[in-house]
């Protein structure tokens, strides 16, 4: 899509994971000039380096305060890497000025955080997306296209897994005053691709966590979650940050769609078709991976300017992702109460609360 005019954006959060979007996800965006930095903001002033060094932005127009940024600065849109605590104020702040907004997952740090969220934005009319980024994965778009290309037949099961090793756990100690800091840390990523795997949102979901032995953390870091989807499609899914050894770390994680012609596996980012077995000889089809130019979080901000261009809405616009929070903390509810939750009601009980 044809671009005229650069993107004037203010970055929320320049150190810890704020600090991959300076060096990774925003240079060449910058550079091609779609996008024009117009602020960045950090509550500590060392991290706003990291914009000032990877995209280049004035050090005149670095700020710890993000009410003296958005007073300050001339722009279009936000970009939040910040961790999800202060998330609503800096929405409610944009979306106050028109600004359209790309957040980082999840997006509260509660589903009543989300849909006071959800409310601003929808009252305000502006865009608002979240980047969902491992649906987004070179792995996981090409196991999803297989599927939803029809060549396998029908979709009934899908079984995922995310095992990574106790030198995940260590870092995770500054969230551990989150109680399911495996599900709404990592485990969200997981539940976005099994519904964009079933094409369907949830309808009910299952789940137990727990910490194994030898693990000190007051945030349970594994978990067995069983989903059943709109559709009818069986979902079981895997999480663990704090195994002893990693059998499917990030970006390198197991989902195994099971179709009425053959079973699509993609294991550590290699992706094969299965048929036969039992009385009937195996057959192995190794599949190559989609290729293009950007995949994850550059892509969705790619995703993000051409909607705001006249494009279409993203995948993972606010609307979508309410659904993906509401199976995540519907999740954290059946964990803590050790009982199914109904998605769908847990969702609109919530959105009927959304102060008007």
């Amino acid at each position: 899509m044809a671009n005229t005019t650069a993107h004037r954006f203010i970055h929320f959060g320049t150190g810890g994971w704020g600090a991959e979007w300076c060096r990774e996800f925003l240079p060449r965006l910058v550079r091609s000039g779609r996008l024009q930095p117009a602020a960045a903001v950090d509550i500590n002033p060392d991290h706003l380096r990291n914009a000032v060094e990877d995209y280049g932005i004035d050090p005149d127009h670095c700020y710890t305060d993000p009410a003296e940024a958005f007073a300050r600065a001339e722009a279009d849109l936000v970009i939040l890497s910040t961790p999800p605590e202060p998330r609503e104020e800096l929405v409610r702040m944009a979306a106050e000025r028109g600004l359209d907004i790309l957040s980082e997952k999840p997006l509260a740090a509660t589903m009543d955080d989300c849909v006071r969220i959800y409310g601003t934005v929808q009252r305000a009319g502006v865009k608002m997306a979240v980047t969902m980024s491992h649906r987004f994965d070179q792995d996981e778009q090409s196991l999803q296209h297989l599927v939803k290309s029809g060549r396998l037949g029908k979709l009934g099961a899908v079984v995922g897994r995310f095992t990574d090793s106790r030198g995940r756990a260590g870092g995770y100690r500054r969230v551990g005053r989150v109680k399911e800091v495996l599900l709404i840390h990592g485990s969200v990523h997981h539940f976005d691709i099994l519904r964009a795997l079933s094409q369907s949102n949830a309808a009910r979901v299952y789940a137990r966590t727990w910490n194994p032995p030898g693990v000190e953390l007051s945030g349970n870091s594994s978990t067995f979650v069983i989903v059943e989807m709109e559709n009818g499609v069986r979902c079981q899914y895997e999480g663990a940050f704090a195994n002893a050894a990693t059998l499917n770390g990030w970006e390198h994680e197991y989902f195994r769609a099971e179709c009425e012609e053959g079973t699509a596996i993609l294991n550590n980012r290699q992706l094969t078709v299965l048929r036969g077995g039992h009385k009937r000889k195996w057959e192995v089809e190794r599949l190559p991976l989609l290729q293009r130019p950007t995949w994850m979080n550059e892509w969705l901000a790619e995703q993000f300017l051409d909607w705001r261009e006249g494009g279409p809405a993203m995948e993972t616009s606010i609307e979508d992702s309410m659904q993906c929070h509401a199976l995540l903390y519907a999740a954290v509810e059946s964990a803590e109460t050790g009982q199914p939750v109904e998605v769908q009601t847990f969702l609109q009980r919530h959105l009927e609360a959304i102060p008007e």
